[in-house]
């Protein structure tokens, strides 16, 4: 590549530099982009390159598989019920030493390699995300009453105070959060991390969330990439069991998100090498973006 084609790339993203700056983009990073080492440092230059650009990246981490690594050697085993993963006190120890102790200062020791600034915290500092326990239920037919399942510590999103990311973004630190709740008496809750992302999100009216998956985007019934998927699609998406597994609480989350201040929602492929910087600062673009046909009913989130 010659320099002139290089200078026409760079003068290609200066709309996206202009549209973007100064402008909260919260990221749920996850999947495949968690483990390759190639990968890793591909998204650590991305968030730092977001973040000279003038851009402010909030970051949410899941760490499923690495849980479950270290469950097993500790000799314990690892139990999903409804896809959820079942959280007794000895679970929920693991969870916040695997997600806040290794796997969040991780994330935070490859992006200040890479010249950022960042800063590893959990839902519980600062009483960031107040958590509620997550009731589940398993549907045994049309004509019984659902099953009520306890799955332990599992929780789910009541409110966000998004003081201590605030500061943090003023200050032009990069916040990595840990999906860890706080509910009553100050107890620990295991909170799915894309619905802690579109919550963050939508606390803070991010410009944008993105979700780094392991899949291309969303896919219709023959497949195909949907490219752009309205709010209005979502359910009925789910009910046909179009997409089925982790898909769903990502667009559950994105619905909620974008029903609550968020402009616009990405499903990306994360095992494409610095696919964050494609999809924020190309025409092309990648994976599913998901908007609202009428901006006008978004809610306030408290």
């Amino acid at each position: 590549m010659d320099v002139l084609q290089k200078a026409h790339i760079l003068i290609s993203a200066l709309p996206y530099f202009k549209d973007f700056y100064g402008k909260i983009v919260v990221i749920k990073y996850g999947g495949h982009a968690m483990v390759d080492e190639s990968l890793k440092r591909a998204f650590s230059e991305d968030i730092v390159l977001m973040k000279y650009v003038g851009i402010r990246p909030v970051i949410v981490h899941g760490g499923g598989p690495q849980i479950s690594k270290v469950m097993e050697k500790m000799g314990l085993k690892p139990l999903f019920i409804e896809g959820q993963r079942v959280t007794d006190e000895e679970t929920m120890n693991v969870v916040e030493m695997v997600l806040v102790g290794t796997v969040n200062k991780e994330i935070v020791s490859l992006i200040n390699q890479a010249g950022g600034k960042a800063v590893g915290l959990s839902g519980r500092d600062g009483n960031m995300i107040i958590a509620e326990k997550m009731t589940v239920y398993k549907y045994k037919g049309e004509d019984r009453p659902p099953e009520i399942i306890d799955i332990g510590r599992v929780g789910k999103v009541r409110k966000v105070n998004p003081e201590v990311l605030l500061t943090l973004l003023e200050k032009d630190f990069i916040p990595v959060v840990a999906p860890v709740g706080v509910g009553p008496e100050g107890v620990a809750y295991n909170i799915n991390a894309d619905l802690v992302a579109g919550a963050l999100a939508s606390a803070l009216s991010a410009e944008k969330l993105i979700y780094l998956s392991d899949v291309e985007g969303v896919k219709d019934k023959n497949n195909q990439l949907i490219s752009t998927l309205y709010v209005e699609e979502i359910e009925d998406l789910i009910k046909e069991e179009i997409v089925k597994g982790g898909m769903i609480p990502k667009l559950k989350s994105a619905r909620k998100a974008l029903s609550f201040g968020v402009k616009k929602v990405h499903i990306i492929d994360g095992r494409v090498a610095h696919s964050l910087i494609i999809e924020l600062f190309t025409d092309e673009g990648l994976g599913t973006q998901i908007l609202m046909k009428d901006p006008s009913e978004r809610g306030e989130f408290c």
